[in-house]
């Protein structure tokens, strides 16, 4: 695009060049040597501190950038609202996404921080500039939101590599995390929850989560496919892949193990009630994101590693579940020209196609058996209980028995999402029947439906990958 090229052609290339490496990465990844960084490849930019542009694949980051490429090219695919279809539109995304990919690559701390603010800056300008409704508004509280998120973030790094003895000598993360086990406990603990500030406010915990509906809603449907499906894991991956096996202490700090709990309840009861009460598909959306993200700190907060597992699942099947949702919500408007329950229904006459992509995503969203959602909610549930012996119980266990309602409530909102948009008689309003998606637009939804079952039905396809990482930091952890 920057030589000339069409703009949506030039897209469409480089996206599928990305899932192509993806893929290839994926089936030439060394598997029983998944907690290795593979295709590494170091650049140094600054000796002392060390700083460096260096990049490699373990387990955990493979997942992590096959989510990135899968949905890079379905919001790549679908078609733009009409007067967005030009070279700003596409390179943003392909930004946002460039930002993420090298967010869970990089293995320097200074450039895992930069590549995510890299993907923030067209975040905000497309909801500003391309946005729909309040998109103003939107776009200033997600700025407001993340900015500050970001600064905290980066206090926390910087408290992080300034806290071992000898001061800064390095931001390569596979170094620094020796460095940092000579931290005090304490100090452990108190940078352990500047860097939990910083990310959760970035993923949306509660009650830093009030950007996040009203952006997704504003925004053109590529930024909420590829924020909500991706950019907003890398908080999580960061909690993983730094604070946890960087501060163990910190981690497991039973006040900070407390708050952690209370918060994640906070997303998933709390924002689910208020996820019922929306009355227009991209809000309910949005919010359901939002207490999506509940169910993986639940998996952090277990310390276990069928928790981190089934965190690390349950961020590849919701950012998958969710991005296809939000393109089909995006489908539903251009076709009907608005996204409100009341002024909605009998869509799956005349859309069937339409109608039962958004049935199987909605049913992924709550949990259903046969796809990846389920695996690694089950996963999550069983650690809330796995660490502890049968006659405990205590915070997380509570936490994990609260958390169950979740499900229900996921069910309630979906349910209720589906029968107002697409069963009963056709509105008035609308006077013809909506036409049904076509060829090329169900492209990207029997891609990404695709792989909601296909690593539904066989987990192990991801879980094998990241199974080890996970184990190397409990035990690591333990220590």
């Amino acid at each position: 695009m920057a030589f000339g090229l069409p703009a949506r052609p030039a897209a469409l290339a480089a996206a599928c060049a990305n899932l192509a490496i993806g893929l290839l990465l994926a089936f030439r990844f060394d598997y029983g040597n998944a907690t290795a960084f593979q295709f590494a490849a170091v650049r140094p930019v600054l000796d002392n501190p060390a700083i460096g542009l260096n990049v490699g694949i373990d387990g955990m980051s493979l997942v992590m950038v096959l989510l990135t490429v899968l949905v890079t090219f379905a919001a790549i695919w679908i078609r733009p609202a009409r007067g967005t279809d030009d070279a700003l539109y596409y390179a943003s995304s392909l930004l946002i996404a460039a930002g993420a990919a090298g967010a869970f690559v990089s293995t320097d701390l200074l450039f895992f921080y930069a590549f995510h603010e890299l993907a923030l800056i067209p975040t905000f300008l497309m909801i500003g500039m391309r946005g729909t409704g309040n998109n103003k508004d939107a776009a200033w509280k997600i700025t407001i939101y993340l900015g500050l998120g970001s600064l905290v973030l980066l206090a926390g790094l910087a408290f992080l590599v300034t806290a071992p003895s000898g001061g800064v000598s390095t931001f390569d993360m596979t170094k620094l995390g020796a460095l940092t086990r000579t931290i005090e406990g304490p100090v452990q603990e108190r940078i352990y929850l500047v860097l939990l500030l910083g990310f959760g406010t970035l993923v949306s915990l509660f009650p830093f989560h009030s950007w996040a509906a009203p952006a997704y809603a504003a925004a053109p449907a590529p930024v909420s496919m590829l924020h909500a499906g991706v950019l907003k894991k890398f908080g999580l991956y960061g909690l993983l892949r730094v604070a946890i096996p960087m501060l163990p202490l910190g981690h497991s700090a039973e006040w900070i193990q407390h708050l952690l709990i209370v918060l994640l309840v906070g997303n998933i009861l709390f924002v689910g009630l208020v996820t019922i009460a929306q009355k227009e598909v991209d809000t309910m959306l949005g919010n359901s994101s939002v207490m999506h993200m509940g169910y993986i700190f639940l998996g952090i907060a277990s310390g276990s590693a069928i928790g981190y597992s089934g965190a690390v699942l349950l961020m590849f099947a919701h950012g998958v579940s969710i991005a296809l949702l939000f393109a089909l919500s995006a489908s539903i408007r251009e076709k009907t020209g608005t996204l409100q329950f009341h002024r909605l229904g009998g869509l799956a006459q005349s859309a069937p196609f339409l109608g039962l992509a958004f049935g199987m995503a909605a049913f992924a969203s709550i949990g259903l058996p046969g796809f990846a959602n389920f695996a690694a909610e089950i996963n999550i549930f069983f650690s809330g209980f796995a660490s502890k012996s049968p006659d405990h119980f205590g915070w997380l266990q509570t936490g994990t028995v609260l958390a169950l309602w979740g499900v229900v409530i996921s069910a309630v909102y979906m349910l209720r999402a589906f029968r107002a948009v697409f069963k009963g008689p056709l509105p008035d309003a609308l006077k013809s029947p909506v036409s049904d998606l076509t060829l090329s637009e169900r492209i990207p939804a029997l891609l990404l439906l695709a792989a909601l079952l296909l690593t539904g039905f066989a987990p192990n396809l991801l879980l094998r990958a990241v199974n080890p990482v996970v184990q190397a930091i409990t035990a690591a952890a333990a220590r």
